[in-house]
């Protein structure tokens, strides 16, 4: 599938949201995600290995971008304040991208360096 296409599957995924539910569900699967971030952060402290750090921080990175995607509908749905949502969406927007760095560096080879979560 074209990057187009995806774009476009996803672009009609987030419209069929548009069907009527109470706004307490988007805010309970926004609190489950980005709970999970941190949940997943304090879990890879105990890591025993590269690989399972690699999981843990995978994990977190997939949930930053679901807090977004609950955001985004949070947003076309004008739920919440605007200020709260747009600095929920940087974090979580800066989460991602810090997660993303972390987890290819966890994917190459080791380099003889200690692990840093």
């Amino acid at each position: 599938m074209s990057m187009k296409h995806q774009q476009d599957f996803r672009e009609r995924a987030f419209q069929f949201t548009w069907i009527p539910g109470p706004p307490r569900h988007v805010a309970d699967r926004l609190f489950r995600a980005g709970s999970s971030i941190g949940a997943n952060l304090a879990e890879s402290k105990s890591a025993y290995s590269r690989r399972e750090l690699a999981a843990k921080n995978t994990i977190s990175l997939k949930e930053s971008h679901e807090s977004k995607y609950w955001l985004r509908i949070a947003a076309a749905k004008s739920l919440g304040e605007t200020k709260t949502r747009d600095w929920l969406y940087q974090e979580a927007d800066e989460f991602a991208a810090m997660l993303t760095t972390a987890v290819r560096r966890l994917q190459q080879p080791p380099d003889d360096k200690p692990l840093e979560p």
